[in-house]
């Protein structure tokens, strides 16, 4: 049976309210540079921080993956804009280690954009270049607790 990881944990970003639209700074038609984020309350027992950024409304099978963060200590309380270099990157859909901006077709709609945050109770043992069906297999069994935040862009 499926277990809920609900807890106290947040996370927000100054660039967008939840469920607001991302700047067009941080997609492919931008700087593609990725959105600041903040979390708070990671919970007691967190020995690392995952995140992954995807666009579940991408005509694909499953969906589209931006940004596979991991190794993130739980004394960070953030990633800046632009940043992420400081962790470990996985590898995103369009096939490079980073953040990839949002980049929908022309004239599909709004997409929105889950900003998951992990808290794990283990260290990834992994180098950079993770997807994000790799890093939720190894996370699976050890999330504490998780929170997201939804931006929305469309073209």
């Amino acid at each position: 049976m499926a277990r809920m990881h609900l807890g106290a944990l947040g996370v927000t970003s100054p660039a967008f309210e939840h469920g607001g639209a991302i700047p067009q700074k941080h997609t492919t038609e931008g700087d593609d540079v990725s959105p600041a984020l903040q979390w708070v309350n990671v919970p007691s027992g967190t020995q690392q921080l995952a995140l992954i950024c995807h666009d579940p409304d991408a005509p694909l099978t499953h969906g589209f993956t931006h940004w596979v963060l991991y190794g993130i200590r739980p004394d960070v309380a953030g990633v800046p804009e632009g940043g992420g270099g400081q962790h470990v990157e996985g590898v995103n859909d369009f096939g490079n280690e980073g953040y990839g901006g949002p980049a929908p077709p022309p004239d599909h709609g709004t997409h929105h954009y889950y900003f998951h945050l992990y808290a794990l109770d283990t260290e990834i043992d992994a180098g950079p270049g993770l997807s994000r069906d790799e890093l939720l297999e190894r996370i699976d069994d050890h999330i504490i607790e998780q929170a997201r935040v939804v931006g929305t862009f469309s073209r």
